[in-house]
Parts: structure tokens; C-alpha cells; sequence
């Protein structure tokens, strides 16, 4: 770290220096601007370019299915606002892939089609998106999921099943936003100041967004099994486990409600309240496995899966009470 002395001059304003070094590796030059951006008690210093506008290109030759899918998924993420998709021939197949992307991901549309090179663009400014409320959107469908699969699979329902697989793009479009959003305010201050979000919460909604995400892959789960099931699932054993969804929810809510209340003290209560209900957890899966010893054996492997989404889903309750624990924790200075 180097250290440089503040100087007032004209008797009032501050003064400080930048490093020669620093100043060449970024262009910088006499006249130019830089800005200034306040973050929890320090001040970043960064560049001023003629164009906020990130580009990239990917030479995308060979890559077809679920490689380009992620491929352009994985270049949303890293924050570019133009990409620019190129090859000698890009084939009929790799244009479905890459229109299936882009209707996966929130903001990004196809701006040019030619031969050999199809150009997507980001049309949200960051300013426009709040981290805050993707989080909050994911907790409210990932659990109305997990409540969803759990009521189709008591009923046989499998309509509601096919919905509940439905709305895991949903909540994977937010994921997506919510690492785009996330990424970039890591990489610029200029991000962070824009959304609202000190970097250091930022991190913590990613977090928690990370354990929504599971909750909701594991309510896929379990509608899967609702479709896979050849029997009714027993009365008693149907009730065991609207309870035990309904207590997980619980958990997650209160988790939820901790993470983005801005009083320390209450976030811990509700914190501590949240990871006390998933020891609790423990005795009613052990209850429910009792149930399922005297059914068929088919039957109790797949109910036992529903058993152990529901006692995953509360753990992933529980992870993001402890990431309410430390954002409601006192910070050391810089």
C-alpha cells in the first residue's frame, strides 16, 4: 500500500497525488478525469472513460447444445453489455441455441443476424435493476414451489407438477440477474453506487440467492417424483410432509426477513430463531423415514427423496441465516 500526504491548497481545497504507475497501466493523463466513488468508509478512485459500454466477442466454432448455452450465459454473467457471437458458418441449430439463451436471461435481445456472426445486447441499464427485489422475487417463487410440489405430489396432481418444473427458469432467470448484477458491482464502483448496494451486501443477496436457487431445484425434485410415483401417497405420510414443508418455508422466511431487516439486533433474533427451527428439523425426518419403512420399497426410495429435498431446503434456510448472522455483525474499520 502506498501512502500519500492530503494537501489543502488555495485554503480550502484537499489535495492528494496518484501513483505515477498506476496512472500509465489505466491511460491517464494530465486533464483527464477520474471519479470518485464513497464505499462503506473508503473511496475508490477509478478511471472516466468516454463509454460505460462493455464488449466482447467469442469465436463460438464447434460449440453446439448445452456448451454455447452456457457460454453465453457464463459472458451475461461477466457483465458484458454487447457480445458479439462469430464463426465462419454459424449453423441453424447454433441460432436456436443462442435465441433460447437470450429468452432465458433478462434485458438481452438479438441485435444483428448475418452468416457468421449474430450480435446480442443488453438492453437494462444496472440502474434500472434492483438486487434487492430479484432476491425477494426468488424467495417468494422458490417457496411457492416447494409448497406447490408437496400439495401435487399429496394429490397426484400432475399439472401443478408441470407448472412447479416450469417456474424453475423463473427462478434461474433471476439467479442469472442476480450474478450479473453481483459481478459487476465487484468489478466497478460505479456499479454498486448506481443499484444502492454496498458491495459487501451485494455479496450477501448472492449468497442467499445461491441457497433460493437450490431451494427451487429441489422442488423440481420433488414434482418429478409426484410424475415418476406409481401409488398414492398414504394420508399420514402426505400430512408428515405438509408439515415438514410448511416448517421448512418457515425457516426460509424467517432467514429471508433477517437478511434484509436493517436492524442488527433484530436480524439476530430472527437469525438465531431460524437456525433453532433446523435442528428441529432432524426429529421430524426421522419421524417421517418411520413412516416409510412399512410401505413398498420403490415407494419409500422415492418419498424418501421428497423426505430429503424438504430437510435440504430448511438446511438452505439455515445458510442464509448465518449469512444474516455476519451481514448484521459490527465491521472492523479500513
Amino acid at each position: 500500500m502506498e501512502r500519500r500526504k492530503v494537501q489543502v491548497t488555495g485554503g480550502s481545497t484537499f489535495t492528494v497525488s496518484i501513483p505515477k504507475d498506476w496512472a500509465r497501466d489505466h491511460d491517464v493523463d494530465a486533464g483527464d478525469e477520474v471519479g470518485f466513488h464513497p464505499d462503506s468508509g473508503s473511496l475508490l478512485l477509478t478511471p472516466v472513460t468516454s463509454t460505460d459500454t462493455e464488449k466482447g466477442s467469442l469465436d463460438i466454432t464447434g460449440m453446439e447444445g448445452d456448451e454455447l448455452m452456457r457460454a453465453v450465459m457464463t459472458m451475461y454473467v461477466s457483465g458484458f453489455d454487447v457480445l458479439a457471437l462469430e464463426a465462419d458458418r454459424i449453423t441453424s441449430e447454433q441460432r436456436r441455441v443462442i435465441r433460447n439463451a437470450t429468452q432465458s436471461l433478462v434485458g438481452l435481445e438479438v441485435l444483428e443476424e448475418t452468416s457468421d456472426r449474430v450480435v446480442v445486447q443488453d438492453l437494462l441499464d444496472s440502474s434500472e435493476l434492483s438486487i434487492h427485489n430479484a432476491v425477494r422475487r426468488m424467495h417468494l417463487i422458490a417457496t411457492s414451489m416447494l409448497g406447490d410440489a408437496v400439495e401435487a405430489l399429496a394429490n397426484r396432481d400432475l399439472d401443478v407438477a408441470e407448472d412447479v418444473m416450469g417456474r424453475d427458469d423463473d427462478v434461474d432467470r433471476l439467479w442469472y440477474v442476480v450474478s450479473r448484477i453481483f459481478r459487476g458491482a465487484l468489478r466497478s464502483p460505479k456499479v454498486a453506487q448506481e443499484i444502492g448496494v454496498e458491495r459487501e451486501v451485494a455479496f450477501d443477496y448472492h449468497s442467499s440467492a445461491r441457497q433460493l436457487e437450490r431451494v427451487a431445484d429441489h422442488a423440481t425434485k420433488i414434482a418429478r417424483v409426484t410424475r415418476e410415483l406409481d401409488g398414492d401417497v398414504p394420508p399420514e405420510v402426505a400430512d408428515a410432509l405438509g408439515d415438514l414443508e410448511a416448517d421448512a418455508t418457515d425457516i426460509i422466511a424467517t432467514a429471508m426477513e433477517a437478511l434484509f431487516t436493517d436492524d442488527p439486533e433484530e436480524a439476530t433474533r430472527l437469525a438465531n430463531e431460524a437456525r433453532a427451527d433446523v435442528r428441529a428439523i432432524d426429529e421430524q425426518t426421522r419421524a417421517i423415514d418411520d413412516l416409510l419403512h412399512d410401505l413398498d420399497a420403490q415407494h419409500a426410495q422415492h418419498l424418501g427423496l421428497v423426505v430429503d429435498s424438504l430437510s435440504r431446503s430448511a438446511d438452505y434456510g439455515g445458510n442464509i441465516a448465518e449469512t444474516a448472522l455476519q451481514k448484521a455483525a459490527p465491521t472492523p474499520g479500513p
